[in-house]
Formats: structure tokens, C-alpha cells, sequence
């Protein structure tokens, strides 16, 4: 039996690990990549000599109330010992000249009580029980739209669109409730306040006293990539695009290479972990309906500026902080790597210090020079901590064009009915079908894979 993987990402890669775990020996796996290497988004550079991510930095600890897909990842390929916490170091959010401590009890920005906002936004009392849940049967909404009709716009432009711009480089008015906050849309189809909702979808994701929120990987997340690999015992094919993906009488054919000379690889099940627009681009020879509706989602480009400055450099002890759009700067959020992780402080290391750049619909912030781009974010960090800097010993950016998913109303249907559309021998995995961040993408590599096991063994009956 033999059993491809398109896409050597974090999701491609727990894929290949469910199904080595799955078939044992009995199944051939091969994992196709089109660039130089493996991990997708997850990769450990440098700048000074010192080592720092130049995609995802950490991983949720625990997901939906139980351990994360991502922590559990990195304990079964044997990084348990090395899995290191961030400090307990506040985070701001940047207002009017000032950083302002992000405040507890909310829901990526949506407060379970708006008492804990006062002094730093203006709430609207418009969240008024009316007699019926907030939303109806089946219904998905953006979540801005949502949260302005119930709390007002200085709770949207302050903090939820902040905090959504963070993870997804998006905004808040654009982005489904469900695919962004699936257990406050559950919520929010039995509760009739907003209030209530919140409140209701942090009881079902309890986090015990004191326990970690993220981690990372001692090293760097490139171990982790490299673990997972090394557990998959795949045969891991790098620079070579699938430009085509077709069924045959005994599962599928995959067109692998050059177009000039492809190689025909023949497999018995195939997972797709790559893209909206390369997935939708193979789905169409297989179901023209599920293309159209994976190709539907678009993509945030962002840019990272990392500077290694001083050692001695003077820095406010918060791990980082996040900049609303409405403060007219380019940078989205900034973090502060020694002081957020204890692990990397040394007293004669440089201080890292990491600037996000990049909303949805801002392209054109990112269409500089490499040298122009670390002068904005300088510029934009000098402004922001009303100090300037020191000349960085050295400077670095990473470009993710087209990186971040944006999840549109209706996202999470239309990647169930795209699912429904197929073979069970062919499944779909990553950011671009089931939430961005390490512990989602890893989730869906795994469901993927089950997927595809379950439809193989049937098959075979």
C-alpha cells in the first residue's frame, strides 16, 4: 500500500506520523514537498548567533479543554524533557500613546465582563437579553459585526481586532465566528447575551490554576519538524511540485516534477496539506464543486522584522504587545523574545526583539525593500515605546506572502461540504481547512489521516 502526502508542513508531516502509526510497516508513505524543506512555517534561524523562529514562535498547551494535538505531538516523538514555557510576563495592547495592560476574562478581545475594560475602551450597553439565542440555528456571522451590535466599536477597534490581527493578520469585520471562535459560536446559538456566550465558552475550555497557555520546543521548532520526520519513517521527496492529481480504477495518480517530464506516482490514498489555491488547482480534476469551494479562501501576507539589539538594551518587562490599526502605525504587534522566554536569557546575549507587519487589505505596507521595511518597523517601535533604540547589531525579514488564511463567513461549511464531495481515500489537512496555529494544523493532519486509514480499510473489505 502506498499512501502520499502533498505538503511537508507541520500538518503534512502529523499526517505522515498518524498513518506510520495506523499501517506500521505495512504501508509505503510518501511526503512531497515543492520547496527545500519541511516545516512549512515552522523554522529555527538565526540573527547574532543567536537562534530564533522565523514563522511560529510557540503552541497552545491545551485546546477545547483537554491537551492540545500540538503537545501531545511533540511528547510522543520524545521532546517532553525539552518542552520549555513562556515567562508569566503581561502583554499590553498600545493606545493613545501608552501600553496599556491587555485585560483578563475575554475571548481573543471579547470581555466575559465589560466592567474589566473600563479605562481602556468604552462599552456600549446594548447587550440586552431579548428571549432568544443570539444566533440562529445554523447561522455564522462576522465576528465584528457581531460584537459591535452588542458592545460597541471601540471594543472591535481596540481590542478584538487587534488580537483577531494577531493570529490571522485579518480583521475582525471580514472573519467568521466560527472558524475563528468555534466555542463562542456554539455558544452563541444558546445564549442571548454576548456576555453570557463568552462566559459560557470559557467554561467549557477550563484551564487549570496556574497551568502554562504555550510552549515551544528547547532549540528551536525546527527539532520538532525534524522529530516528526524522523517518526514518520517517509520517504520525503523535496523541490518537486504535484501538478496533477486524478483518480484511477485502484485509487489515484499523481503527476510529480517537471511539466516537461513528469513522474506518475500511483497511490491507494492521497493527503492534501498545502494551500487553498494549489489545493482547489488538483482538486479539479477530481470534483470541480469541491475545488470551487476550497479555492473560495483568500490570504494576509505579513513580514517580520527581527532585531538583535544591545545586550544592555532597556525594554518594558511585558513579553510584547499588540497595535489596533487605528493607531495609524504599520506594525501590528511586537514581542520581546528574552523577556518572554526565560530559556534565552543570557546577560551577554543580544536582545531579540520581533515586529509584525501586515493586515489583510494593507499589502502595500509590505511592498518595500528589505532595508525599508526594518526602517518602518523602527521608526513604528521608537514611536511606540517613546524611546529610541539602539542601533541593532544585526536585522532580518521573513516575508510570508500569502501566509495566513482569511476565514470568511461560511468557511467551516464550505470546507465540510468540499470533504463531503470526496473519496474517503482522499483527505484535506492544514490552515487552510481547520484554524491556523500549530495545535490546529496538527489536528488536521491527524484527522486527515484517520480519514484516509478508514477509507483505505474499507475499501479493502
Amino acid at each position: 500500500m502506498r499512501i502520499v502526502v502533498v505538503g511537508g508542513g507541520i500538518a503534512g508531516l502529523a499526517a505522515a506520523l498518524r498513518l506510520r502509526e495506523l499501517a506500521g510497516d505495512a504501508a509505503e508513505i510518501i511526503v512531497v514537498e515543492r520547496s527545500d524543506h519541511v516545516g512549512g512555517k515552522l523554522r529555527t534561524g538565526s540573527i547574532a548567533g543567536e537562534a530564533v523562529e522565523t514563522g511560529a514562535e510557540m503552541f497552545l498547551v491545551r485546546e477545547r479543554g483537554a491537551d492540545s494535538a500540538a503537545w501531545t505531538l511533540a511528547r510522543r516523538v520524545g521532546l517532553g524533557a525539552d518542552i520549555v514555557h513562556p515567562a508569566s510576563v503581561p502583554a499590553a495592547i498600545a493606545i493613545g500613546g501608552a501600553l496599556l495592560p491587555i485585560p483578563g476574562g475575554t475571548l481573543l478581545g471579547v470581555p466575559s465582563d465589560p466592567s474589566t475594560l473600563d479605562g481602556l475602551v468604552q462599552v456600549s450597553d446594548l447587550d440586552q437579553d431579548a428571549g432568544r439565542p443570539l444566533l440562529a440555528p445554523g447561522e455564522d456571522v462576522a465576528v465584528g459585526g457581531l460584537v459591535r451590535h452588542r458592545l460597541g466599536d471601540e471594543v472591535v477597534d481596540r481590542l478584538v481586532d487587534p488580537m483577531l490581527g494577531g493570529v490571522y493578520a485579518g480583521r475582525a469585520d471580514l472573519l467568521s465566528l466560527a472558524a475563528t471562535m468555534p466555542g463562542l459560536h456554539t455558544a452563541a446559538h444558546h445564549h442571548p447575551t454576548l456576555t453570557s456566550a463568552v462566559r459560557s465558552a470559557l467554561a467549557e475550555s477550563p484551564r487549570p490554576a496556574g497551568a502554562a497557555v504555550f510552549a515551544t520546543v528547547r532549540g528551536g521548532l525546527s527539532r520538532l519538524v525534524e522529530s516528526v520526520a524522523a517518526a514518520a519513517r517517509a520517504e520525503v521527496r523535496l523541490g518537486d511540485p504535484v501538478r496533477e492529481l486524478s483518480r484511477t480504477p485502484t485509487g489515484w495518480q499523481l503527476a510529480v516534477g517537471s511539466t516537461r517530464d513528469p513522474e506518475h506516482l500511483a497511490a491507494e490514498g492521497v493527503v492534501l496539506a498545502v494551500p487553498s489555491t494549489p489545493a482547489a488547482r488538483l482538486l479539479r480534476g477530481v470534483d470541480a464543486d469541491a475545488a470551487s469551494l476550497v479555492g473560495a479562501l483568500d490570504y494576509a501576507s505579513v513580514a517580520l522584522v527581527t532585531l538583535a539589539l544591545p545586550p544592555e538594551t532597556d525594554l518594558p518587562t511585558l513579553s510584547g504587545f499588540l497595535v489596533p490599526a487605528s493607531e495609524g502605525f504599520a506594525v501590528k504587534a511586537v514581542t520581546f523574545f528574552a523577556t518572554k522566554w526565560p530559556h534565552l536569557r543570557r546577560a551577554e546575549t543580544p536582545v531579540l526583539v520581533r515586529a509584525s507587519l501586515g493586515r489583510y487589505g494593507e499589502e502595500h505596507v509590505l511592498q518595500r525593500t528589505d532595508g525599508d521595511l526594518i526602517g518602518v518597523a523602527r521608526a513604528d517601535l521608537d514611536a511606540l515605546l517613546a524611546a529610541r533604540l539602539p542601533e541593532p547589531i544585526e536585522a532580518t525579514v521573513t516575508r510570508w506572502g500569502g501566509g495566513l488564511p482569511q476565514y470568511g463567513i461560511g468557511h467551516v461549511d464550505r470546507v465540510a461540504r468540499a470533504r463531503a464531495a470526496l473519496p474517503a481515500t482522499l483527505g484535506l489537512a492544514g490552515a487552510a481547512f481547520d484554524g491556523v496555529g500549530i495545535a490546529a494544523c496538527v489536528r488536521s493532519g491527524e484527522g486527515a489521516a484517520d480519514v484516509v486509514w478508514a477509507g483505505l480499510r474499507q475499501s479493502r473489505t
